[in-house]
């Protein structure tokens, strides 16, 4: 087994995540070579150094192009604002690294573009970081709708909800600015999206709406800023496959922490997942008497994979940093030429596509048809 040279720019959230995936995979799974961190950038080389003491980095750097061509790293995660994901990612590419890239791929479909091509070009393994694929739960939703437990789908709804932006007066950040992408389009849809991606396939067309729940927030030291976003956006989604879909989003909706609520319709039964209660699904079926019909609750334990990896007992759970772990675990197993359970550029350019026609759909006030070039 081949030991990996680690590179990470970005330490904030997400960058803390791929440390302690990076830290943890070969410890949990047992089958590969523990990678070597080999070197940190951060925005100052003194964040830098305190970071990469903190996460376990042999070295640390201020400038991430040092990173992106240090001979020492073989991967590239990159965790940074949204923004600065095609010119790091293109960079690392172009260097002969392997990218892990956090979603989305760009804030336009001109630079997701771009990366897609880099990639292509460069040979190199270039994934996306949609975790939330990696659920236990979501593989078993994947096997049940495999072997026709529900039949077939004819309506799917995916609704993804959180409160970090429902203060009307909580500060002007970079979430709120035009530079950051679509708003809730970007940093919710895609997440949907990648749960439609791995379960249906592709999406035809799309009729979008967004809106603004707040016009301004307050600036540091005083007055206040327009926001440039949109918190709020809902889209009517066709299938490829004929079947119609929902997806909303909400960064303003207040008492969700970190909802992703999915349901699937089918010719014979209903699947419910809320990501709130990320180790259970309920499934109903037609089956047997309709006296005794109704949900039935099943909870992931060691009979769901990669479950058993972490814990030999049922009914304990995993976390958010687990689904990186597996996320880890993937990547490197893509790396290693095998087939893997990852969203690469190329799925994510499909993504990307559909995102840019749901924004066209709004503005247009119109269905939109998804490219599929």
């Amino acid at each position: 087994m081949t030991s990996l040279g680690i590179g990470l720019i970005g330490t904030g959230y997400m960058g803390k995540c791929h440390a302690l995936a990076w830290n943890a995979v070969a410890a949990v799974f047992g089958d590969v070579a523990r990678p070597r961190l080999a070197v940190l950038a951060e925005h100052s080389q003194e964040l830098a150094e305190r970071k990469a003491q903190e996460l376990g980095f042999a070295r640390a750097t201020g400038d991430w192009r040092t990173l992106a061509t240090d001979p020492a790293v073989d991967v590239v995660s990159i965790t940074t604002p949204n923004a600065f994901h095609p010119e790091m990612a293109i960079a690392a590419l172009e260097a002969g690294k392997h990218v892990w890239c956090e979603k989305p791929m760009a804030t336009r479909l001109e630079d997701a573009e771009r990366m897609l091509a880099a990639a292509r070009a460069s040979g190199k393994v270039a994934a996306l970081g949609y975790n939330y694929i990696q659920n236990p739960v979501v593989r078993l939703i994947q096997r049940l709708l495999d072997e026709g437990e529900i039949g077939d789908v004819n309506h799917v709804r995916v609704e993804m909800d959180e409160d970090f932006m429902a203060d009307p007066e909580a500060l002007f950040y970079w979430k709120s600015e035009a530079s950051s992408g679509h708003g809730a389009l970007d940093d919710f849809g895609v997440h949907a999206l990648s749960l439609f991606h791995v379960l249906f396939g592709g999406v035809r067309r799309v009729c979008g709406h967004m809106a603004k729940p707040y016009a301004d927030r307050p600036v540091q030291g005083g007055g206040r800023r327009a926001v440039e976003t949109y918190d709020i956006a809902t889209t009517l989604i066709e299938l490829t496959s004929g079947a119609s879909g929902v997806i909303a989003l909400n960064r303003s909706a207040w008492g969700r922490k970190g909802r992703i609520a999915v349901q699937l319709f089918g010719s014979k039964g209903t699947i419910v997942y809320d990501q709130e209660r990320m180790n259970e699904v309920q499934l109903y079926t037609i089956d047997g008497a309709k006296e005794t019909q109704g949900f039935r609750t099943i909870l992931t334990g060691p009979q769901h994979p990669p479950y058993d990896k972490f814990i030999p007992a049922p009914g304990h759970g995993l976390g958010f940093n687990d689904l990186k772990i597996i996320e880890c675990r993937e990547l490197i197993r893509c790396i290693d030429g095998e087939a893997a359970h990852l969203i690469t550029f190329e799925d994510g350019i499909l993504i990307e596509r559909t995102v840019d026609a749901m924004a066209r759909s709004a503005h247009e006030g119109r269905w939109a048809e998804v490219a599929d070039r």
